[in-house]
């Protein structure tokens, strides 16, 4: 047969596409996908089990008219090459001009930019209201599974979508995993359905007063086909149970599913990665040679064990001490807070672009109990990339919690210092920004209670200061080195601490300083930097704070955000010498 993916440019085409031309597209697609995303990295698994689905979405409904909404849309693959976007699967010059996210700029079929989990129904309830109080009559649908059930904002949507007595319907995409293996109660009663061919009479979505019907065969386009003409233009909000394959039709993807949801692209150097030093490494081993020796001490990851370095090995090895709460970081926050009051020491590891989601279980479940667990965030820096996982928004939304001691590393001596002082003490709740690159001094670094509201002069000059955050101490070096070519002998100093200030230093800073530099791996606004702009306000001390400006960057190289935002030694330099010359 020939190629049917060259003549489908948009989704009207499939309209007229026989059912075995249809599975002969689907074949066409997946094989596209194993293709590209093996070259050009990106979610595999989660992506091939959602082939047939989107097909038959698009077959029997009229997006745009009809509204898509995919929960974390990292399933959406196909969506996109059904909708206009195809080249940049097929021609890898076109790849990274694509999101790897829904994204309204890209396509009228796109109603939300979304990244992360559980939020699909919520957003369809409000899309459906909408609709009710102008009158339309257009299906909203709403994609959610792949793990994001667990998430508390999927509860609320399900409780809401229930009251909505007009047309609305869930695809919940079940195939059986999260990122890693299912975590939580529901989860029985979904295999429960699954083993019943929803016939069971426990129904977690029943209990909503849903509507409900179950496809054992969810990659069949026909069966698919068949329910989606049911459901359409429904008057009752209606949930449709899909068991679907994750990873269909990529064999190692379908025997380790976990492995199998994101892999990086094919110029990725993965036996060089394996002998590099990672702090996901050092942590999990430093980890796991705690909890041998004290019982009460656990590890937390909220459905993403893997990308803290918390791989199966270390999940068999730490038994009961490691927990997993599924996509629910909200809970892991106040569940932490819980233990660290009844006497366990909790150590909970979360990626920077979803600390934003526990906003407030920080703020009052945890800070304003005081409760002594340790959070460690991964991946906080600035960055290109899907402005969905952005890492650069965690500094300044922890740093001004009350209690909330933060703490940003330098060099791995004084991460693991840091990490162990912080599991053993019981006077504060501790985050910890677990630093991108490892640097190795060899020197043993202790650290106290005292040590904690302390900054350290790394290295003693004049003139110029330069406050150097966590991974910035790098950047503070370099741009160190380019002033001594100048016949400038800066002071560096690493601040240790970026929920407070060192009023002591910063006071000896103006005996023999004319100008101070904050260089921060993050958001400006709020950062560490504007507090030592207070400090220095009354003052006769210039001031120049580097970090990023509050943007969304999507998919914006790196170089060109350092660039944009003056981040480069030989800019700051030039910043340096302008102002100290005044």
């Amino acid at each position: 047969m020939a190629s049917i993916l060259e003549e489908v440019n948009e989704p009207k085409d499939l309209k007229e596409l026989s059912i075995d031309e249809l599975n002969h597209l689907a074949g066409e697609i997946r094989n596209t996908l194993i293709e590209n995303v093996a070259m050009m990295g990106g979610h595999m698994g989660s992506n091939l089990g959602m082939v047939e689905t989107t097909i038959a979405m698009h077959y029997v409904f009229d997006s745009p008219k009809d509204k898509f909404v995919f929960d974390v849309s990292h399933q959406s693959y196909t969506h996109k090459i059904l909708t206009g976007r195809k080249e940049g699967f097929i021609n890898k010059e076109k790849h990274h001009s694509l999101s790897g996210f829904t994204t309204p700029s890209e396509s009228e079929h796109d109603i939300f930019k979304i990244g992360h989990t559980s939020t699909s129904v919520s957003l369809a309830t409000g899309l459906a209201k909408a609709r009710d109080l102008k009158g339309g009559n257009e299906n909203v649908i709403a994609v959610i599974g792949d793990g994001s059930m667990s998430g508390g904002e999927a509860f609320e949507g399900l409780n809401n979508a229930s009251v909505l007595n007009s047309n609305f319907i869930i695809l919940f995409n079940d195939n059986e995993m999260s990122i890693a293996p299912n975590q939580g109660g529901m989860y029985s009663n979904f295999k429960e359905l699954r083993e019943s061919k929803g016939t069971s009479v426990n129904n977690f979505f029943k209990t909503f007063g849903l509507n409900y019907y179950y496809i054992e065969e969810g990659n069949d386009i026909e069966s698919l086909i068949d329910i989606f003409r049911k459901v359409k233009d429904t008057t009752k909000p209606t949930v449709i149970h899909l068991h679907t394959l994750k990873g269909k039709g990529l064999k190692w993807a379908m025997d380790n599913k976990e492995a199998g949801h994101w892999m990086m692209p094919a110029s990725f150097d993965s036996e060089a990665m394996m002998k590099m030093p990672t702090y996901e490494k050092i942590t999990s081993q430093f980890l796991l040679e705690k909890i041998k020796k004290d019982k009460t001490i656990a590890v937390l990851s909220a459905g993403t064990p893997g990308a803290t370095g918390l791989t199966t090995d270390f999940r068999e090895q730490a038994g009961n001490q490691y927990i997993d709460v599924g996509v629910a970081e909200e809970h892991a926050v106040a569940m932490i807070s819980g233990m660290a009051r009844n006497g366990a020491k909790p150590v909970y590891e979360i990626a920077s672009s979803f600390s934003q989601r526990t906003y407030d279980q920080l703020n009052h479940d945890l800070a304003m109990n005081n409760s002594p667990a340790t959070i460690l965030v991964f991946g906080g820096s600035i960055g290109g990339g899907d402005c969905t996982h952005l890492g650069m928004f965690d500094m300044s939304l922890m740093s001004n919690i009350p209690n909330l001691v933060c703490l940003a590393p330098t060099t791995k001596e004084e991460y693991l210092a840091m990490l162990d002082w912080s599991i053993e003490q019981n006077s504060y709740p501790v985050i910890i920004r677990v630093p991108k690159k490892v640097v190795s001094t060899g020197k043993e670094v202790s650290f106290s209670q005292e040590n904690c509201m302390k900054a350290v002069i790394e290295k003693q000059g004049n003139k110029v200061a330069l406050l150097g955050l966590g991974n910035f101490m790098a950047l503070a070096k370099e741009v160190s080195e380019l002033l001594a070519s100048k016949s400038i002998n800066a002071t560096i100093v690493n601040p240790v601490n970026y929920s407070m200030i060192d009023k002591d230093i910063l006071h000896q800073l103006k005996e023999n300083h004319d100008l101070v530099v904050t260089l921060e791996d993050g958001l400006l606004d709020g950062g560490f930097g504007e507090k030592v702009d207070r400090y220095y306000a009354t003052f006769n001390m210039k001031v120049l704070n580097y970090g990023a400006e509050k943007n969304y960057n999507d998919l914006v190289p790196l170089a060109e955000v350092y660039n944009m935002n003056r981040l480069n030694a030989e800019q700051i330099v030039e910043d340096i010498l302008n102002n100290i010359r005044k």
